[in-house]
């Protein structure tokens, strides 16, 4: 017997513990990390019982007669039990439409979680969709490294890194992330006209919450910061969310030395390392240049998808 219902505060530390025992969960989805922006998305989270035991949860928004898994995150699907299994998946999909049609839902966008998120597979969702007869309306393209089985740099990569290590640049954790954001927010005013998704403000909370999951990387000299990245880290993943450096940090490829840093040293024992997405214009637009530079890391394609269901 499958009941489903919506979130709500008091659910918190049940909600926090399922993502954490999940075999799909990711800190983004704990409400502390979500509840940052609550003021710019009506939340619509729900959670799926087989019985009394919680099998399933998805985060979610809504606005207007769309629903949203999530529009404040990079994805968010179906977070799973390790015991889900597929005919499970399927009636948790009826109870949804069914749910999302009594509430006046007209659509779902939703946001598959990539697989080399996972900590074991969990992709039954994807079958549902099939099934409901989902329509895939954008794709993503993300670089990632298999730490496992890691490619070599390409031999320009290793020039520039070797060039890089010759300044003398001191690379090290920081919570310096105004200062960074400040880098961040002119890099790509200048590159792209557009703003960051986080202000320094917020990632600085955001780390204060998530220590062992958000940390800045800096590349120093004399005190002073010529580049840096911040990592978002999962259980088995390493992700790059921002990098940026000054135009004098460019030009000495400070980044380069700090991306082999966290590849080669800090993150070895990850299972994957993730540079994030090389798209624009909901996927349409593929930056060249940037996915190039990615792969001469050894990085290459996982993609991300969004579907929507018709209720």
């Amino acid at each position: 017997m499958l009941t489903v219902k919506k979130y709500e505060p008091q659910d918190k530390n049940v909600w926090d513990n399922f993502i954490t025992h999940s075999k799909n969960g990711y800190f983004l989805f704990n409400r502390d990390f979500m509840e940052y922006h609550s003021d710019r998305f009506c939340d619509f989270s729900l959670m799926f019982f087989k019985g009394n035991k919680l099998m399933a949860v998805i985060p979610a928004n809504i606005e207007s007669h769309k629903v949203t898994s999530h529009g404040g995150l990079t994805f968010g699907g179906i977070i799973s039990h390790k015991k889900m299994e597929t005919q499970i998946m399927l009636g948790i999909f009826q109870k949804l439409k069914e749910y999302l049609k009594l509430q006046g839902v007209k659509e779902l966008v939703y946001k598959p979680i990539p697989h080399i998120y996972h900590t074991v597979p969990a992709e039954e969702d994807l079958y549902a969709l099939f099934l409901n007869r989902a329509k895939l309306i954008r794709r993503d393209v993300t670089s990632a490294i298999y730490m496992e089985e890691k490619l070599p740099y390409s031999r320009n990569m290793k020039r520039k890194i070797r060039k890089s290590k010759e300044i003398g640049f001191k690379i090290q954790k920081s919570q310096d992330y105004e200062k960074f954001m400040q880098i961040e927010e002119k890099r790509l005013d200048e590159k792209y006209r557009i703003k960051p998704t986080h202000t320094g403000n917020e990632i600085k909370l955001l780390a204060s919450k998530f220590p062992d999951n958000i940390k800045l990387f800096t590349a120093e000299k004399d005190g002073e910061i010529y580049g840096g990245v911040i990592i978002f880290e999962g259980e088995n993943i390493a992700h790059g969310q921002y990098q940026a450096s000054t135009d004098e940090g460019l030009n000495l490829n400070c980044n380069d030395l700090i991306f082999d840093y966290l590849i080669g040293g800090y993150y070895k024992d990850k299972k994957y390392f993730d540079f994030g997405i090389s798209n624009e214009k909901n996927g349409l637009y593929l930056n060249k240049g940037l996915i190039h530079y990615k792969s001469q890391f050894g990085a290459h394609a996982v993609v991300h998808d969004f579907y929507k269901l018709e209720i």
